[in-house]
């Protein structure tokens, strides 16, 4: 009575024959099995001669100590106010410094985006500048790595808004470009 309450409900949620599902579930399991033998290989951890215990512990011990040395994402710098001259040294290429990118005057740390924007990243370009017009344009041409609006329409500033509202949910604000008057008049910069 059970079995066939089961196998109803097998053909009402898959749409096949109770023997067709459970042919289908095996060819799925077999494959499974052999796929995952071409990576793994059972005897491979058994023909392995085992380590004495003192051994075994210092590797864990030691193990430990590098995963605990390792931080792949420093906290972020509150670096205030930073001239676009100051900016560009952050483009990624110096592995010891972060990776910031400014819109709309607000510096972005996107260090944890590194294979986007680091040297070797399709955003590179963007690292240690000020890419808010060519976000707003959707442009890779280095003229348009600018802060400058002007002559920007509804829809491209819409498309900054929209990338502007993605950088503030992905990556912490560091800082904000010195204007420009500040930065001729008194230098101020970071």
């Amino acid at each position: 009575m059970a079995a066939q309450g089961i196998a109803e409900a097998m053909q009402a949620y898959t749409g096949l024959s109770p023997a067709a599902a459970v042919t289908i579930l095996v060819l799925m399991l077999a494959t499974y099995l052999l796929v995952s033998s071409l990576f793994v290989a059972p005897d491979a951890a058994s023909s392995a001669p085992a380590k004495p215990p003192q051994e075994r512990k210092e590797e864990q011990q030691q193990g430990e100590e590098e995963t605990e040395a390792f931080v792949p994402y420093p906290d972020p710098v509150q670096l205030g106010e930073i001239t676009l001259e100051r900016l560009a040294a952050y483009d990624g290429k110096d592995p010891a410094k972060p990776i910031l990118i400014a819109i709309r005057g607000q510096v972005y740390d996107v260090s944890r985006g590194r294979l986007f924007y680091g040297p070797q990243g399709p955003y590179s370009l963007f690292a240690g500048r000020d890419a808010t017009r060519a976000l707003a344009l959707m442009s890779f041409d280095p003229i348009d790595l600018t802060g400058d609006l002007e002559g920007l329409g509804p829809d491209d500033l819409e498309v900054l808004q929209d990338w502007e509202d993605k950088f503030k949910e992905r990556y912490p604000t560091v800082g904000h470009l010195a204007s420009e008057n500040a930065a001729d008049g008194n230098n101020s910069g970071v």
